[in-house]
């Protein structure tokens, strides 16, 4: 039987023309050459909701301090911490459910419901004139916008197989690039009456909220992209419209292919999925490294930009939150350059496991060498800095995109949207660490610049390191098992 035939057989039979699903396959079974639009759908959707995770951080140091609630200095970066981490912890408690829904009733509910909870808390964040107003926002940010487990499941299901990688690649590259692209924003649009004095005056809602300016912003650009996601398509087969029963529908596609690929077809089928997900190893394994990778991502995230607008005597670089914006600015159009046109092509070469494994090495030298970088100043310290950031986040988005393909690979699309909730659940709590405990390391740090043993900033970056390296001992046998190819 020639692909034409398995084709019109696949097409007359074994879809239902009123399923979602069956006309999402239907049409990557037609589909020719790389599916750009399906790319830019995955990309404009997930940065929409990834920009406010970390758009904070810039300006979150001087938010604090405007809470007047830190009775030192260095006690500033320890508050700060907390407020980045409830966003987490929100999104911790609810992704399994969040998963479970994307299973039941579908992706783009989900995905419409989670780009909305965008709009409304990422804007009522900006205003905030306390700690706890703060704290409760982006709480209610994190719990209700469960939209990156059933995006990865929707990326994956999008486009055919071949193409897989592509997605889930433009998947972790817009959120890589919305944890970058956020904290830019809020960099350079954080208290606009000082900066734009001409455009905007101190007694005007951006003087008297001098952070609300680049949530309203990133709050926009989430209204119309979830006005848009009406039009997304749904990937999720719904049972109502198919009564063939499941394995008579197998037998059909089976006889379908061919004797031949009977073999390959039934073992394809067989997933730990007709038991729980938890003894998934496959599953399981790949979630706990991208968990430690995680913890390491989120605490960079968070300790970079305090570190970069802290003072020099605490041993920071002194930025404004102008020149924060400026290298995290560089630091996206870098990531975006190499997700697109290099990644693919590594990836083809070495395979995404040995892309991880070399990401991961490399990001231990890159890190100890932050502390020298902050002895620079002027040109050479913006540019070394500059070139530091781009290569970082370059490695995490690598490392993050394998894990992603693993995850997605271990189990079949009835429990897509659960795993990936599952994976989001437990990211979000190491993440959730991140944060604080990177915001309380460095305000210890910073307050022990005469030690003998790693001073200063020096004993951050080790520590971050060592997590580093736990993650690339995690990611060989006998601990990491791959699933189906």
């Amino acid at each position: 039987m020639t692909m034409e035939d398995v084709k019109e057989t696949l097409l007359e039979k074994d879809y239902n023309e009123n399923c979602p699903g069956c006309k999402v396959d239907r049409r990557k079974l037609l589909q020719q050459g790389v599916p750009y639009k399906e790319v830019f759908t995955i990309w404009v959707v997930v940065l929409a909701t990834a920009l406010p995770i970390s758009s904070l951080f810039p300006f979150l140091y001087f938010m604090v301090r405007d809470f007047n609630i830190a009775k030192e200095e260095e006690d500033i970066s320890y508050y700060a911490g907390c407020v980045g981490s409830t966003f987490l912890l929100g999104r911790a408690l609810t992704s399994v459910f969040w998963g479970t829904v994307a299973d039941r009733y579908g992706r783009k509910i989900v995905i419409i419901f989670g780009t909305f909870t965008v709009v409304v808390f990422n804007t009522l964040f900006g205003p905030s004139k306390n700690l706890w107003m703060a704290i409760a926002t982006r709480f209610l940010l994190g719990s209700l916008n469960g939209i990156l487990g059933p995006m990865k499941a929707f990326a994956s299901e999008l486009v055919r197989q071949e193409y897989q990688a592509l997605a889930l690649s433009t998947v972790s590259t817009a959120w890589s690039a919305g944890l970058i692209i956020g904290p830019a924003l809020g960099g350079f649009f954080a208290q606009p009456a000082d900066k734009f004095p001409a455009l905007f005056s101190q007694e005007s809602i951006f003087g008297r909220f001098p952070y609300f300016l680049p949530c309203l912003i990133i709050s926009l650009g989430a209204l119309v992209v979830a006005i848009a996601c009406f039009w997304l398509p749904e990937t999720l087969h719904m049972p109502e419209f198919h009564k063939v029963p499941r394995n008579d529908s197998l037998e059909k596609l089976e006889s379908a292919y061919g004797s031949d690929e009977k073999e390959d077809m039934s073992d394809n089928m067989k997933t730990d999925s007709s038991g729980s997900l938890y003894t998934n190893w496959p599953l399981m394994s790949s979630i706990l490294v991208y968990c430690v990778f995680s913890l390491h991502d989120m605490a960079y995230t968070e300790i970079f930009s305090l570190w970069a607008v802290s003072p020099k005597k605490l041993g920071g670089l002194n930025f404004s939150t102008d020149g924060v914006g400026r290298v995290l600015a560089f630091t996206g159009l870098g990531l975006l350059v190499f997700q697109f046109f290099l990644f693919p092509l590594l990836e083809r070469r070495f395979g995404f496991l040995i892309i991880t494994r070399v990401s991961g090495f490399a990001c231990i030298p890159l890190l100890t060498s932050y502390s020298y970088i902050a002895l620079l100043s002027g040109v050479t310290l913006t540019v070394l800095i500059t070139c530091a950031s781009v290569l970082k986040n370059v490695l995490s988005v690598s490392i993050t995109t394998g894990l992603f393909i693993l995850q997605n690979r271990a189990v079949d699309q009835h429990q897509r949207g659960a795993a990936n909730g599952i994976a989001m659940t437990a990211m979000s709590l190491f993440k959730a660490i991140g944060p604080a405990g990177g915001g309380a390391l460095l305000s210890w740090a910073q307050g022990r610049q005469d030690a003998a043993f790693l001073p200063g900033t020096q004993i951050i970056f080790f520590i971050m390191n060592v997590v580093e390296a736990i993650g690339i001992a995690l990611t060989f046998e006998p601990f990491l098992v791959l699933g189906k190819p």
